[in-house]
């Protein structure tokens, strides 16, 4: 499944509790060259008749709390692979989060941040001197740019994704920019799968949050780099209250692997 670009695969069943456990498999599924290729795989079981537990690792195997546009596309699958109901709880390892599916359009109800943003010095040659560290189930610095098109995410970004301010684990790196009609574009370096990606769903809430707080907004519309629209509403006062997060979530292919595949050394 897709998620507004940001590419998963993910498994019900005895896949379920595979990509939960392996994650040497995880990282040999999510190569792009010699597996499948994805950002992250989906681990999703149900749990009661409207209620499903899900696991997140990132492409590298390593494992996220939370995924914003996987537990949107987890969410779908939910309904459409699980017969759950269109309202539906998913359980992930940051929160229990509600979700409304209609058809590709999934929203979601998710808790506020796990603290106020707090300024981080990062002192670039770039001209980028500060960003806002925010923690939205996983932790994101949260930077505003000007020519964000031009932006060499390959160059900027894995520095700022280890740097010693954002903490020993690291933090995805969100660069925004304002469109002249108010929307913001966006660009993430995604930690744990180390390069960019084209859209990161907890990034997006985590932009969200900083500008409506700046601008006393309760709504905002999102641009990631695949094109598609994303829109986080706040329910609250930003920036630490619970949002909606609203966006596309789609069905790519049923894939199957093959037994070469999974026989072949450390699968």
């Amino acid at each position: 499944l897709e998620g507004a670009g940001n590419d998963f695969l993910l498994g019900v069943g005895g896949w379920a509790r595979r990509l939960e456990s392996e994650p040497h498999l995880v990282r040999e599924l999510c190569d792009r060259r010699r597996g499948i290729g994805a950002d992250g795989t989906l681990a999703l079981e149900a749990i009661d008749a409207d209620r499903v537990r899900l696991r997140y690792r990132n492409a590298d195997g390593s494992e996220g709390a939370f995924c914003g546009n996987g537990t949107r596309c987890a969410a779908r699958a939910a309904v459409e692979l699980l017969g759950c109901p269109q309202k539906v709880v998913i359980e992930t390892g940051w929160a229990e989060i509600p979700a409304a599916v209609d058809g590709s359009s999934v929203c979601l109800e998710l808790p506020p941040p796990q603290a106020r943003p707090s300024r981080v010095e990062v002192a670039l040659p770039e001209g980028i001197s500060s960003g806002l560290l925010v923690k939205i189930g996983v932790p994101h610095l949260v930077i505003e740019t000007t020519g964000l098109a031009d932006l060499d995410l390959e160059e900027v970004g894995p520095p700022l994704r280890r740097h010693a301010a954002v903490g020993p684990e690291g933090a995805n790196v969100d660069f925004f920019e304002v469109e002249p009609g108010g929307a913001l574009k966006v660009r993430t370096w995604e930690r744990g799968v180390e390069a960019e990606t084209l859209s990161c769903g907890s990034g997006m809430v985590a932009v969200a949050l900083v500008v409506m707080a700046e601008r006393g907004a309760d709504h905002i519309e999102l641009l990631p780099l695949s094109g598609d629209r994303l829109f986080v509403e706040a329910l609250g006062a930003p920036p630490v209250c619970e949002t909606r997060f609203t966006g596309p979530a789609r069905f790519v292919a049923k894939i199957d692997p093959a037994e070469e595949f999974l026989r072949a050394p450390g699968s």
